[in-house]
C-alpha cells in the first residue's frame, strides 16, 4: 500500500508499541531502510518483520510518533476520520454547540491518536499548534479537513507553531491564518466571558485545561479575599469574583496579560473596586502576604519541560507551596498546580506534602485535580496526564 522507509526495532524493544504506546525511542531502533527526513511517514516493524504501525519520523530521542497501528494510507480521508472522531467525542461530552461554553480542545495529541497536534476551538476560530515536523508539513491538509467538519460555523484557522516545533528540526514555522482572519475574540466558559488573544497570548491563547478547576473554585471563593498568582488573563479571578469573593488580587509579570484581565473584569460587569492587578514576580509577591488571604491560587507555568530541569523544578514547587502554606489565613484554602509533564502526580503530591511538613501547620488535602475531559489521557500513553492539582485546607 505504502512505499515508506521502514524502521526496524531491536529484539525485545517492540513490547511497548505492541501495547499501543505511540512513541518509538531512538535507542529501540536496530536499523532503518531508506533515508527518511524529519516529518516523513515511516512504517515500524519488529525484528521479526511484523508490522507494528505507521508514524512521523523525527531525528531526535523520540524518533517516531505512531498515528496508526494498522496499515493505512495517511491521506485526506484518513486525517478526516481521525479529526471527525475527535469532534464526535467532544459532542458526546457536551462541548459542541454548548450555549454556556464555546471554547474547548478539539485535538489533544496522543490523547486523540494525533501525536504532535493540538487544536483548540475559540467561538468560531480554531488555533492549530504542531509539536512535530510531521504535523507541520500537513497543516494545509488538516485545515481542509477542519473546514469540511465545521462548515459555515468556522470563521478562521490560526496556525501557531513558531515556538513549538523541535529546535533540532531547523524548520522555521511562521504563525498566521490558514483560513479566514479574526482578531481578539470573546469566548464564554460556563457563562463567564473572556477575551482571547491567540496571536500574541501564551499557548494557544487561553488555558482551556483549567476549566473544571476554575469552576470548582466557585465553591470556596464566596466572602473570601483571594490571591491569584501567575494569573495570566484572570481566569480564576473572574470565577472567584462572580462567585462572591469580597476582594481578588491578580499577580502576573506580564502587563499585556493584566491589561486583558482588566478588560475581562469589565465585560463580566464586575465591580472594579473588588479587584486589583499587580505586575510583579509572583514568587517575590508570595514572600510578604502573611495572613492576608483566605484563598491562594498557585498556577505557575511549567517549571520543567525536560528531565534535566526536574530537580530545580521540584525545588521551585516546594518553595512557592511552602510560602503559601505558611502565610495563608488560618482556615484558608490553597489551589496548587503543576503542568510540568516530567513531574508526575505522585512526585507533585510528595513535594507539596514536603512543603506542608516544613511549614509546621496542619494541612488537609481535600481535592486531587487533573485536566478536563477534552484533554483525554490515552490509556496506553500515561505521559499525557500532565496537569496535576491539589486543593489544601490549612488549619
Amino acid at each position: 500500500m505504502n512505499d515508506f522507509p521502514q524502521v526496524i526495532l531491536k529484539s525485545g524493544k517492540d513490547e511497548a508499541v505492541k501495547r499501543f504506546h505511540p512513541w518509538i525511542f531512538s535507542g529501540a531502533i536496530k536499523k532503518i531502510h531508506g533515508e527518511p527526513q524529519d516529518g516523513d511517514n515511516v512504517e515500524v516493524y519488529s525484528n521479526r518483520e511484523e508490522f507494528l504501525g505507521i508514524g512521523h519520523y523525527q531525528d531526535s530521542s523520540i524518533t517516531v510518533r505512531v498515528f496508526s497501528f494498522e496499515k493505512i494510507k495517511p491521506d485526506f480521508e484518513f486525517w478526516k476520520s481521525k479529526l471527525q472522531a475527535a469532534y464526535e467525542y467532544r459532542k458526546k461530552i457536551g462541548l459542541i454547540d454548548n450555549p454556556e461554553t464555546n471554547v474547548y480542545r478539539l485535538a489533544h495529541a496522543e490523547g486523540d491518536g494525533l501525536p504532535g497536534l493540538i487544536i483548540d476551538y475559540y467561538n468560531g476560530t480554531l488555533v492549530m499548534q504542531a509539536h512535530s515536523v510531521g504535523m507541520h508539513l500537513i497543516r494545509e491538509q488538516l485545515a481542509g479537513v477542519l473546514k469540511e467538519i465545521y462548515g459555515e460555523r468556522l470563521q478562521a484557522i490560526y496556525y501557531k507553531s513558531s515556538e513549538t516545533l523541535p529546535k533540532s528540526s531547523k524548520i522555521e514555522a511562521v504563525d498566521g491564518y490558514l483560513f479566514g482572519k479574526q482578531g481578539l475574540n470573546e469566548i464564554s466558559e460556563y457563562g463567564n466571558k473572556f477575551l482571547v488573544d491567540w496571536e500574541k497570548g501564551q499557548k494557544t491563547g487561553f488555558f482551556i485545561d483549567q476549566r473544571e478547576n476554575r469552576k470548582l473554585i466557585e465553591k470556596y471563593a464566596k466572602d473570601k479575599i483571594v490571591l491569584n498568582t501567575f494569573s495570566y488573563t484572570g481566569g480564576f479571578s473572574i470565577y472567584a469574583l462572580k462567585a462572591g469573593a469580597t476582594e481578588v488580587h491578580s499577580v502576573d509579570s506580564s502587563k499585556k496579560a493584566l491589561d486583558l484581565t482588566e478588560k475581562n473584569i469589565e465585560i463580566n460587569h464586575i465591580d472594579p473596586q473588588k479587584h486589583k492587578s499587580f505586575q510583579l514576580d509572583a514568587i517575590d509577591f508570595l514572600k510578604d502576604i502573611d495572613g492576608k488571604y483566605d484563598l491562594i491560587i498557585l498556577d505557575p507555568p511549567a517549571f520543567a519541560k525536560h528531565q534535566s530541569a526536574k530537580y530545580n523544578a521540584l525545588q521551585g514547587y516546594k518553595r512557592i507551596n511552602l510560602e503559601a502554606i505558611k502565610q495563608v489565613k488560618k482556615g484558608g484554602f490553597i489551589f496548587t498546580f503543576s503542568c510540568s509533564q516530567v513531574i508526575d502526580k505522585h512526585l507533585f503530591f510528595s513535594t507539596v506534602v514536603s512543603a506542608a511538613i516544613l511549614s509546621g501547620r496542619k494541612v488537609k488535602i481535600i481535592h486531587q485535580l487533573s485536566q478536563p475531559a477534552d484533554h483525554p489521557v490515552n490509556a496506553f500513553h500515561p505521559e499525557g496526564e500532565y496537569l496535576k492539582g491539589l486543593v489544601l485546607f490549612v488549619e
